[in-house]
Formats: structure tokens, sequence, C-alpha cells
């Protein structure tokens, strides 16, 4: 399916080294993307190259960074990306894929069935709701790769990440306009900017990883329901 060589050869300009099992549960993974993607929406990306820059490459690059260790939550997981992919490259990761949507569910149960993979949770939740439940203030690392604005996405993931964590934004060129709006969201919700760390992917579009630090206990009041949040952003 991918051109595991290809791929090896673009991640290793990052100092990330593949293993040949790893590239070959990559490999497995595009397959059952592709094909399950025949019968449920998951991806617009199914060319060998597409899925080699768009989904891995980029869940790599996530996925390298030290910050990423312990107990990780992908907030709107989607298909995997990044947390499967993290998953494979750091195996010893606790990993939980919050996703609303029960097909993509049954998909990412099936997916890490048939990859083998262990220690891994599924939350068939919305995020805003998971974190007035027992997952709140959980993890060790949230991350999302949504098209929501920065502030949004503060107000879904910060809530799930314990005292001392780290929220992992995957945002694009418009990243620094973005934290620069959510100054009033990180602190209430106990949060502060960390690094931003730009990156450009292997098809040429920029990356920018926006680490957003938890520093105290979010507020009881947060996060708010859906509807606010995308109403009313902090």
């Amino acid at each position: 399916m991918i051109d595991k060589t290809r791929l090896a050869q673009k991640c290793s300009t990052w100092n990330i080294d593949l293993t040949g099992s790893q590239l070959d549960l990559l490999d497995r993974y595009a397959q059952l993307l592709v094909d399950y993607n025949q019968k449920v929406n998951l991806t617009a990306i199914t060319t060998p190259e597409g899925i080699e820059d768009r989904h891995f490459a980029d869940s790599l690059l996530f996925a390298a960074q030290p910050e990423v260790c312990g107990k990780l939550v992908d907030v709107g997981t989607g298909a995997g990306f990044p947390g499967v992919v993290a998953k494979i490259l750091k195996p010893d990761l606790q990993l939980t894929l919050m996703e609303p949507t029960g097909k993509r569910v049954d998909f990412l149960k099936y997916l890490c069935g048939e990859l083998g993979l262990s220690g891994v949770a599924f939350a068939k939740e919305r995020a805003e709701e998971a974190a007035r439940k027992s997952w709140r203030e959980q993890f060790d690392v949230a991350c999302a790769r949504a098209v929501a604005a920065l502030p949004v996405l503060c107000e879904y993931c910060l809530p799930l990440v314990r005292v001392g964590g780290v929220f992992i934004a995957m945002k694009g060129p418009d990243a620094p306009q973005e934290l620069a709006a959510s100054g009033s969201a990180l602190n209430k919700l106990g949060g502060r900017a960390g690094e931003t760390r730009r990156f450009t992917l292997p098809d040429g579009s920029a990356r920018c990883l926006v680490l957003l630090k938890k520093i105290s206990q979010t507020p009881p009041a947060y996060p708010r329901n859906g509807g606010k949040i995308a109403k009313k952003p902090l």
C-alpha cells in the first residue's frame, strides 16, 4: 500500500527512526483505512503518498515530541490520527481514543484489534461531556488535530489534562494568531502558553505544534456545553 522506504526517508529528516515492524504496521493501517473507507467515510485522503504525508508523517511528528508520554487522550480522533500512529511509535503509551461517532469507534476497535495494539481505551463521547465525568484531569497529554479555533479546542481539551500535563494542538500557519486570541481561555481554564514548534510537512504544508501547559485545576464551570462553546468562545 504505502511506500515504506519513502516514508522512512521523509521521517528521517526529523530524526524519527522507524523500525521494520513499525513500518509494517503503518502499511497495514493504510490498507485497512482504505478498505474500510469504502463503507464508512473516514478520510478523503486515500492515495498512498497522501496517507504517508497528511496522516502518517504528520502524526509521527506529533508523536516524536518528548512531551508525548504516559497517558494520552486523542480528542476527536476520527480514523485514529494522531493517536494510533503515536501508539505504534511509542508502544508504552496508555492511549484513549475519544470519538463521538459510533461508526468511527467501531473502525478504531477493529483497527487496533487487527494491528494487535494493547493498552488502548475507546471513549465514545464528546470531549465536553467526558470532562464532566470520570475522564476529568486524568491525562498527562491531550491532543487535537481539528479545524476548530484554538480557544474552542482549549475548552474541549484542557479540562481533560492533569495539573502538570500538556495539551498539544496540531495547527496550521495561523497558529500564532490563534494563540494570541486564546489568552482569556487559558486564564479561565488553568492553562499557560508554552512553545510553538514549527515544521514543514513532506507535501510542503506548514504544521505548528502549540504546547499549552496545565498549571492549575480547571474550575467546575468548565467545560460548558458544546453549543455555548461554539457560539461564545472564551
